[in-house]
């Protein structure tokens, strides 16, 4: 991995940052993660895809590249796709941000009737960032039994990643409309659209334009990978000019098919400048939370 170390030392070199802050990443007890490699190495029926895992290593080592790479403040991305798991989720997550300090602490939720309950938990125990997945969760996030969870985030200011695009393979519940209701109830929900909401990359820039608390973050977008499959088009760019302070760098290691470099040049090669870049990289994320 020598050469990514230096790719990613001199992109943080050309822009003068002190490093990079990460929030799409994912930690996760190894067994969970153990069947999510599993599951992309078999290219499930939510990829499709060949999709080798470039970090496939042991959660030590895994660490230990993120800080080679200048990574300042990353998450522990992690999501249940049944009841009964997120609270379980939620105490690990809780133990790994604990011996973690450099990890934003991060928890997740499912709609059921206990959900309110732990995520104020969670909130009170210090989370920092929230994460939903409406596509493995396959819930809409309209269910009754989340109104007490958006509610609170909102009131708290604290943010949730939230895989609401229909990318790489639509769920019932994925899209821009299904998200879109819960904005229309709590239009100060700090929301992050992961992966900058792709297909579907025009309709959440709206969402963001709409909602002054709607972020997305880049991960995989812009990349070579996904361009071939499910490319961000070009008559969008200047809206993501436009919106450089509600974008944030995310790259879903280290379950990504590329180095980690690639994520970083493909953003740079959109082109929009070296102030728009270290907003990305940094500032914004530094800025929103607090670090």
């Amino acid at each position: 991995m020598g050469d990514d170390h230096d790719d990613v030392a001199r992109f943080r070199q050309r822009l003068g940052l002190p490093g990079l802050i990460d929030v799409h990443t994912h930690f996760m007890p190894e067994r969970v993660l153990r069947k999510v490699w599993a599951y992309f190495d078999s290219a499930g029926p939510l990829t499709g895809l060949e999709w080798p895992i470039t970090y496939r290593h042991e959660e030590d080592e895994r660490l230990a590249l993120l800080r080679s790479f200048g990574v300042l403040r990353f998450t522990s991305m992690l999501y249940p796709h049944k009841p009964s798991m997120a609270a379980w989720l939620n105490a690990w997550a809780a133990d790994f941000a604990a011996r973690t300090p450099d990890c934003l602490h991060t928890a997740t939720f499912f709609p059921e009737p206990e959900a309110g309950s732990y995520v104020r938990e969670a909130v009170e125990a210090g989370a920092r960032v929230f994460k939903a997945h409406l596509q493995v969760g396959a819930y809409d996030p309209n269910d009754p039994l989340l109104d007490p969870v958006w509610g609170l985030l909102a009131e708290a200011g604290i943010p949730v990643v939230t895989h609401c695009g229909s990318g790489p393979a639509p769920g019932k519940h994925t899209g821009p409309g299904p998200i879109a209701r819960v904005l229309a109830r709590h239009p100060r929900l700090p929301l992050i659209v992961a992966h900058m909401g792709m297909p579907e990359y025009g309709e959440f820039l709206t969402l963001a334009e709409t909602y002054p608390e709607v972020r997305l973050d880049t991960t995989m977008a812009f990349t070579d990978f996904t361009e071939d499959f499910m490319p961000f088009p070009k008559a969008e760019h200047p809206r993501l000019a436009d919106l450089g302070d509600r974008i944030l760098l995310g790259t879903d290691f280290p379950n990504i098919p590329y180095p980690y470099a690639h994520q970083l040049h493909a953003l740079e090669r959109l082109d929009l400048g070296a102030p728009w870049l270290r907003a990305v990289c940094h500032d914004n994320a530094k800025a929103l939370f607090g670090v």
